[in-house]
């Protein structure tokens, strides 16, 4: 599958072409999903379809590590969310978050297991593909969980498309149009973030974006969408002129939100709200006591407790972070910190008591 190709002659962009990369149809078919895989995954998505669509109740908990980074931690951390999960179905639904491409401020850094499947080695985008596959298809299997992961590139989606229950745009993206139009294809919820200004005008107009249909080119197809009627907005902070945060999941911001909701013609209203990012000021201790905030305005508005969803929490095997290098603690995480597991088993709990 790796062939190296030298740069043609007269090519106006200055690439120099190192491997010829498998297609997602190929990928597909050497890594495929096995029926009983399929059939799980298919649950999965109804029961979150009917969470965004208001037919259940349930509260969603998208919750994993800033970046996955290692396969065996990755899935043993789901297996513990899988074990919580079973003790409180009947209220929450938990998506693991599986994040397996980073997107780096200033381009610098660790760009997530596409790009480094071993952090401690150069970028190696072939062994990347395979091995997030590889690690999303085991986790559907050993856990009958699903995942969230970032639509970071649009054209790579389709590489875990099969797999994926969720997907979210970030903030540095949901101003991109290819982003907007490809979520409009997408057949499961797709969270637009709030851009890194706070505004939420540009986010709910990416929101209006993805439930349109559109024509455009993806992938060197000229594809058409239906629009995707569970595109909803992702609430994470911004920050002001001078690179302050200012948090946006207050009472007063959901109210204003929901204000918004009302005024525009969209489908399915719903929020999740971000605990970590510019909301917490990347005081990863701090989502613990957001998501009580969070949960005490859904209680206090019944509109609010319709459309707040759910919450995103970053977490993993160890609380914090660390450097990247050669004696690195197994499931501690390599970009923002994240709590860790007894304070996430915890909060989870608390979180079914209230919700």
């Amino acid at each position: 599958m790796a062939y190296h190709r030298e740069e043609k002659r007269g090519n106006p962009m200055a690439f120099k072409i190192n491997h010829e990369l498998p297609s997602p149809d190929v990928l597909k078919e050497l890594i495929p999903m096995d029926e009983e895989s399929k059939q799980k995954k298919a649950i999965r998505d109804e029961q979150i379809k009917d969470i965004f669509t208001g037919k259940s109740d349930k509260f969603i908990l998208i919750v994993g590590p800033c970046s996955a980074d290692n396969p065996e931690t990755v899935v043993e951390y789901v297996h513990r969310l899988k074990a919580i999960e079973d003790k409180v179905s009947d209220k929450i639904l938990i998506i693991p978050r599986v994040y397996t491409n980073k997107p780096r401020t200033t381009g610098d850094g660790y760009k997530g297991m596409l790009h480094q499947p071993d952090p401690n080695e150069p970028s190696d985008l072939l062994s990347g593909i395979i091995a997030i596959r590889k690690m999303h298809l085991r986790i559907v299997q050993e856990t009958g969980l699903s995942a969230a992961d970032e639509m970071l590139y649009p054209n790579n989606r389709d590489y875990l498309d099969d797999l994926l229950s969720y997907e979210a745009v970030g903030a540095r993206s949901v101003e991109n149009q290819q982003h907007r139009l490809v979520a409009s294809g997408a057949d499961i919820p797709v969270g637009m973030k709030n851009p890194t200004s706070g505004d939420f005008s540009v986010m709910l107009n990416s929101v209006t974006a993805a439930q349109h249909p559109h024509n455009f080119i993806h992938r060197l197809y000229d594809v058409e969408t239906t629009g995707n009627p569970l595109a909803h907005t992702i609430l994470r902070g911004g920050v002001d002129k001078f690179g302050t945060a200012i948090p946006n999941y207050h009472y007063e911001d959901l109210i204003r939100l929901l204000d918004a909701y009302k005024k525009a013609d969209l489908k399915n209203p719903a929020v999740i709200v971000d605990c970590n990012h510019y909301n917490s000021g990347k005081k990863y201790k701090e989502q613990i006591r957001i998501a009580k905030e969070v949960l005490h305005s859904r209680k206090y508005n019944p509109e609010l407790k319709n459309l707040v969803k759910g919450l995103m929490i970053e977490s993993y095997l160890e609380e914090g972070r660390q450097e990247i290098g050669e004696d690195m603690v197994p499931g501690k995480s390599i970009t923002d910190p994240c709590l860790g597991w007894d304070d996430t088993e915890q909060l989870i709990y608390e979180i079914y008591e209230k919700c």
